[in-house]
C-alpha cells in the first residue's frame, strides 16, 4: 500500500513540474513579440540590431533635419548628441514633436534607416524619458531644465 502512494506522489509531482514548465515556455514564447528594447543612437551605430528586431530609440530630433515628404512621409535625424541616425515615419506625427526636442520612436533599423512604425513626443517642456536623458547623460549632452538649459 505504502509503495503505490509513494509512486502516486511521485507522479503528481513530476506531471505538476512538467505542466509548470509547459506554461513557463508557453507565457515566455507569447510575450516574446511584446517586449522592445530601448536603444540610445549611439548603440544602434556601433552595433546595428537585425533587420527585423524591433526596438525603441530615443533622443533629440535634430535641428533643421525634419523634411516631410509626399503624403504623409516624414524624415528626421535623432541623436544623443554622440551619433545620429536617420528615421522614417509615415503617419501623423504627435502635436509635441518639433526639432531640438526628446522622442521615441518604436520600428527596426534596417543598416541605413530606422523604420519607425510609432513616434512618441515629450509631454510637456521638462518631460523626457528616463532612457532618454540616461543616454544623454552617458554621452555628456544632458542639460536639466530645471537649471535653466
Amino acid at each position: 500500500m505504502k509503495t503505490l502512494k509513494k509512486k502516486r506522489r511521485v507522479q503528481i509531482v513530476i506531471v505538476a513540474v512538467v505542466a509548470l514548465a509547459v506554461a513557463s515556455s508557453l507565457i515566455g514564447y507569447a510575450l516574446k513579440d511584446g517586449i522592445n528594447f530601448f536603444r540610445s543612437p549611439s548603440e544602434v551605430m556601433a552595433a546595428p540590431p537585425a533587420p527585423h528586431e524591433v526596438f525603441r530609440i530615443g533622443g533629440l530630433v535634430e535641428e533643421d533635419s525634419l523634411e516631410r515628404g509626399q503624403g504623409s512621409v516624414i524624415r528626421f535625424r535623432v541623436t544623443d548628441g554622440g551619433a545620429s541616425v536617420p528615421v522614417v515615419y509615415e503617419g501623423v506625427l504627435p502635436d509635441l514633436f518639433e526639432e531640438g526636442q526628446g522622442m521615441v520612436g518604436t520600428g527596426s533599423f534596417d543598416g541605413q534607416v530606422f523604420r519607425a512604425s510609432e513616434i512618441l513626443a515629450k509631454h510637456d517642456e521638462s518631460y523626457m524619458p528616463k532612457e532618454v536623458v540616461d543616454a544623454l547623460k552617458e554621452q555628456g549632452v544632458y542639460q536639466d531644465p530645471a537649471n535653466g538649459g
